[in-house]
């Protein structure tokens, strides 16, 4: 009896080690197969510019924004390779530009998306043209490009470039005040990801020669600005005090402030409470 019991233990071990050792050879051969199988090729990019656009804006998702460098680079200098040849030899209105940057980036498919902005303004003899655009990936993570281009006797070069705050969309604003003789305008845009989009927005100064940031602001909560001649109006909550204020149920101060715009930049003259 005891025999027959060896026995039978004996059998049931040489099956488990033979069952064991099916699926060793099992997996083994389906490994050995997959690394025979040919590798599955990057496809490269398309030939066409709107195609390439699409494919490197592709590449963007899932990417934070400080790991997004290299590939909103390289849509930017396909941007402005395109921009530099296709304007050299006209005098474009703002509208031309703004169809022409829509035209290019035609192809991105959401979840990205390309918002382009564009305006053409006189400037001591010359006109200049500004060629913008905001990309994003995810309601929060954006990127921007402003080009500036500067028109004479119907040639066309681009004079400077300049990526506005990050995560902000790209709109325009322009300053016209007598004694100020360099061109100024307003870059400004919305952030979202909170309850209310902050509002951001730089000051920009072109002699002929360079662009620079004479002033900015940014991560401005549910902020509003107005340019009326020499005065810039700011209208915002503060984001704590709108919180604790909602969630005991009253209404949150609104603040305004005022600023005059000034050879070196601006100059905050006012900012007070204001009813909600």
């Amino acid at each position: 009896m005891l025999s027959n019991f060896c026995s039978r233990s004996q059998i049931a071990r040489g099956f488990a080690v033979a069952l064991v050792l099916l699926v060793v050879i099992g997996t083994f051969g389906a490994v050995l197969a997959e690394a025979k199988k040919p590798k599955k090729q990057k496809q490269p990019p398309p030939e066409d510019l709107p195609g390439k656009l699409d494919y490197y804006s592709w590449q963007l998702r899932g990417l934070h924004l400080d790991e997004s460098g290299p590939r909103s680079l390289e849509i930017q200098n396909l941007m402005l390779d395109h921009l530099k040849s296709w304007i050299a030899d006209r005098t474009p209105t703002g509208v031309d530009v703004r169809r022409e940057l829509e035209n290019i980036f035609i192809k991105v498919r959401y979840p990205i998306n390309c918002k382009p902005a564009a305006f053409a303004e006189p400037w001591k003899g010359t006109l200049l043209i500004g060629a913008g655009y905001s990309l994003g990936w995810t309601d929060i993570d954006r990127v921007n490009t402003v080009a500036l281009f500067e028109n004479r006797e119907g040639k066309t070069h681009l004079a400077a470039v300049t990526n506005f705050i990050p995560r902000a969309d790209v709109r325009y604003e322009f300053v016209k005040v007598p004694g100020i003789d360099d061109f100024r305008f307003f870059v400004y845009g919305f952030k979202l990801g909170k309850s209310h989009p902050r509002l951001a927005a730089v000051l920009y100064s072109y002699d002929g020669q360079m662009l620079k940031s004479l002033w900015q602001i940014d991560d401005v909560y549910d902020g509003k600005m107005t340019v009326e001649g020499d005065q810039v109006v700011v209208r915002f909550l503060k984001e704590d005090e709108y919180i604790r204020e909602v969630a005991h149920r009253r209404k949150p101060p609104r603040y305004e402030a005022t600023y005059k715009i000034a050879p070196q930049g601006l100059e905050l003259q006012t900012q007070h409470e204001i009813p909600f």
